[in-house]
């Protein structure tokens, strides 16, 4: 009998340790994991953009209209993956698109405009990378309030405004 309250005891001991020092550690290194990544999404920022909008122009299919220009916001929000844990930055684009002589199955009244949306950049262990996908007609902040249920909010850096 006593034998299984020492077994007991040292189980409580254990849970209680996890508690108190295993998941702080955890959150400080993911803390310090967001801020070296956040560093480096500024560092590497100019090279995404740049790659973002080569890849979405060449990922464009024959029978759409095709990105002629994509202007960046300056406000990034950092969104984590909820089942992966995968970091990622929310950029706010505005795309403008040319004029499409094809059949314009979808696209209606946008072809010619400009369209607002979200350009998403993924961090890969040591390095940001994308894919040129953008989410539109939504902006980081209704993407993230679109995707909660996927999604967690990070952080938010907000240019200053004039």
């Amino acid at each position: 009998m006593p034998e299984t309250w020492l077994v007991l005891l040292g189980v409580g001991a254990l849970m209680a340790a996890y508690v108190l020092v295993w998941r702080p550690v955890q959150t400080a290194l993911r803390e310090a994991r967001f801020a070296r990544a956040r560093k480096c999404f500024h560092v590497q920022r100019e090279r995404l953009e740049a790659k973002f909008v080569q890849l979405a122009s060449a990922n464009a299919k024959p029978d759409s209209p095709r990105w002629v220009d994509c202007d960046f916001e300056d406000d990034v929000a950092y969104v984590r993956d909820r089942s992966t844990g995968e970091l990622s930055a929310f950029v706010g684009v505005t795309v403008a698109m040319n004029e499409f002589d094809g059949p314009l199955t979808g696209f209606g009244d946008l072809v010619g405009n400009l369209r607002a949306g979200t350009a998403v950049f993924r961090f890969d262990r040591n390095h940001w990378e994308t894919d040129g996908k953008a989410i539109l007609n939504l902006s980081p902040a209704e993407a993230i309030r679109y995707y909660q249920d996927l999604l967690e909010m990070v952080d938010q850096e907000l240019a200053p405004r004039a």
